[in-house]
C-alpha cells in the first residue's frame, strides 16, 4: 500500500471511529443530563489525555485520549469517589434501576439512531445501486441446476420485491443461514416472468465469509464489453508494464482476445505467471508483459493485473438503477433495514457461539479500516452505509449480556428488580473479571483474523 493509500484509509477509519464513539457516548451523555445526573468527563479514546477542555455549569472534561478505539462517559459515584453530601441526590449509583437502565441503554440506542439517519438520507437522497441482473450460473451449482439462464432480471425473493443487487444478495444470505429454499422471481430478457427454486439445504454456512451468492451459482451479470482498458490502477501489475488507458488487447500469449471477459479470464487463471500481451494504441500494435498479482476472491485465488474495462454510458445504464423514496417511506425502510440488520448480526453471533458458522467471519479494526478506506474510495453514499453499518454491529455488540458491556449492566440491574437489592460487590467483581476475559478472547480471535486476512491476500 503507497503512503499516499495508508493516509486515505487510516484517514476514513479514524473519522468513522470519531464519529460512532462520540454519537454512543453522547447518547449516554444526553441521558445521564435528562436525569441530572452530574457527568464529570466525556471522553474520546483510552489512555493517557492528549486533549482536555472544561465546559458547562458542571465543568465537564471533554477529552481526547491516546488510544482511540473506544470512549467513556464519567459520571458522579460514591463507588468511585467520596461525594459531597449536597451532590448525592446526582450521583449516578443513588439513581433508580429504571434511570440507571435509561442512561446505560442510551448509548446503543443512539448507534441505532444514527444508522436510521443515515439510511433516510441515502434513501431519500437516491443512491446507484447495480441491478439484480444474472450472468450465466456455472455449471453444476444450484442456480444452474433451476434451469436458470444468462440475462434476466430478479424481481423479488421467496415473494419480497428487490430493486437492486445489494438487495438480492441481502435476501439470499438471509435464506441460507437458515439452509431455506430460495424462490426468485425472474424476468428473462424476453420480458417473460419465471419462478425459479434454489435448495440451499447444502449450503455451506462457510460461504457467508465469501459470497453466497456465487455459492449458489448466482452471478452477476457482466456486458459484453471490447478489450478496451479503461483505467490502469496506480502501482498495479498493468501500471508497471506500462499500460495506457484505451489500449485495445488483441492477443495473450497468441491466444487472440476481443472481449473483456476473455481478458479477465485469462489474467484471473495466471497469477504470478508472465504474460505476454500485443495490444493495440494509437494504431500501432506493442508487446507488453505482466504477471498478474495474486490476490482472493470469494475464497478463491486469483490472478490481478490492476485494469478497468472501458465502458459507455449504454453499459452504464444497463447494468445500474438509481434507488430513491419519498421522506416517509424512506423513515419505514430505514427502520425495516436497521431491524434486519440487527437480528442478522445476533443470528450470525449465536452462530458462532454454536459452531455452526466459523469465528474466521470475525473482523479487528484492521479488516474494518480496509473497509472504511475502501468505502470512502468508491463515494460518500457507499462511505455513509459502511457507517450504518457497523454503527449497528456496535449497538448490537455493546447490548450483549456480557459484563463491562452495556448489556452487562442492564443484565445486573434485571437481576437487582428481580431480587429487590443491588448485585453483590463481589459479584459484580467477578463478573468484571470475565468479562474483560471474555473480550480480550474476541479482540486475540479479531486479530488474528486481520493478520491472517492480510498474509492470504
Amino acid at each position: 500500500m503507497t503512503p499516499e493509500n495508508l493516509v486515505w484509509y487510516a484517514g476514513a477509519f479514524l473519522l468513522a471511529l470519531a464519529v460512532l464513539v462520540v454519537v454512543h457516548e453522547m447518547g449516554h451523555y444526553l441521558a445521564a443530563r435528562a436525569c441530572n445526573v452530574k457527568v464529570l468527563r466525556f471522553a474520546f479514546g483510552f489512555g493517557k489525555v492528549i486533549w482536555m477542555r472544561r465546559h458547562g455549569r458542571d465543568g465537564t472534561e471533554w477529552a481526547v485520549s491516546a488510544f482511540p478505539l473506544g470512549g467513556y462517559v464519567k459520571m458522579l459515584d460514591e463507588r468511585e469517589g467520596e461525594v459531597a453530601a449536597e451532590e448525592l441526590p446526582r450521583a449516578f449509583n443513588r439513581q433508580s434501576v429504571g434511570r440507571r437502565a435509561f442512561i446505560v441503554v442510551a448509548g446503543p440506542a443512539a448507534n441505532f439512531l444514527l444508522a436510521i439517519v443515515l439510511y433516510w438520507f441515502l434513501f431519500i437522497s437516491g443512491v446507484t445501486e447495480l441491478k439484480p441482473r444474472l450472468g450465466l450460473p456455472p455449471v453444476g451449482t444450484p442456480a444452474a441446476m433451476a434451469g436458470m439462464v444468462e440475462g434476466g432480471t430478479v424481481r423479488a425473493v421467496n415473494g419480497r420485491a428487490i430493486q437492486t443487487w445489494q438487495q438480492l444478495r441481502w435476501e439470499v444470505m438471509r435464506r441460507a443461514l437458515d439452509k431455506e429454499a430460495v424462490q426468485l422471481e425472474v424476468t428473462s430478457p424476453q420480458r417473460e416472468t419465471g419462478i425459479y427454486r434454489i435448495d440451499s439445504d447444502r449450503f455451506d454456512l462457510e460461504e457467508l465469509e465469501k459470497d453466497p451468492l456465487r455459492a449458489l451459482g448466482l452471478v452477476l451479470y457482466r456486458p459484453r464489453l471490447p478489450a478496451v482498458v479503461g483505467r490502469v490502477l496506480p502501482g498495479s501489475a498493468a501500471a508497471g508494464a506500462g499500460f495506457r488507458a484505451d489500449d485495445r488487447v488483441l492477443s495473450i500469449d497468441g491466444k487472440a482476445i476481443v472481449l473483456w471477459s476473455e481478458l479477465a479470464a485469462t489474467a484471473g487463471a495466471a497469477p504470478g505467471r508472465r504474460l505476454n500481451f500485443v495490444i493495440e494504441r494509437d494504431g500501432r500494435q506493442i508487446e507488453l508483459a505482466a504477471s498478474p498479482r495474486l490476490a482472493e476472491e470469494g475464497g478463491h485465488k486469483l490472478g490481478r493485473l490492476g485494469l478497468m474495462a472501458k465502458e459507455g454510458k449504454g453499459e452504464e445504464f444497463e447494468m445500474t438503477t438509481v434507488v430513491s423514496y419519498g421522506p416517509f417511506e424512506s423513515v419505514s425502510r430505514a427502520l425495516t433495514q436497521t431491524w434486519d440488520t440487527s437480528i442478522l448480526s445476533l443470528r450470525m453471533m449465536g452462530r458462532m457461539l454454536t459452531g455452526e458458522l466459523s469465528w474466521k467471519n470475525l473482523s479487528g479494526p484492521v479488516t474494518i479500516a480496509d473497509y472504511a478506506g475502501q468505502s470512502a474510495r468508491l463515494g460518500p453514499s457507499y462511505y455513509l452505509r459502511f457507517l450504518a453499518l457497523i454503527s449497528i454491529s456496535l449497538g448490537v455488540l455493546n447490548l450483549l449480556p456480557v459484563p463491562v458491556l452495556d448489556g452487562g449492566h442492564l443484565m445486573y440491574y434485571l437481576v437487582e428488580f428481580l431480587k429487590g437489592g443491588p448485585v453483590s460487590e463481589r459479584a459484580l467483581e467477578i463478573g468484571q473479571q470475565i468479562g474483560f476475559a471474555l473480550l480480550a478472547l474476541l479482540m486475540a480471535f479479531a486479530f488474528y483474523n486481520d493478520i491472517n486476512r492480510l498474509v492470504s491476500g
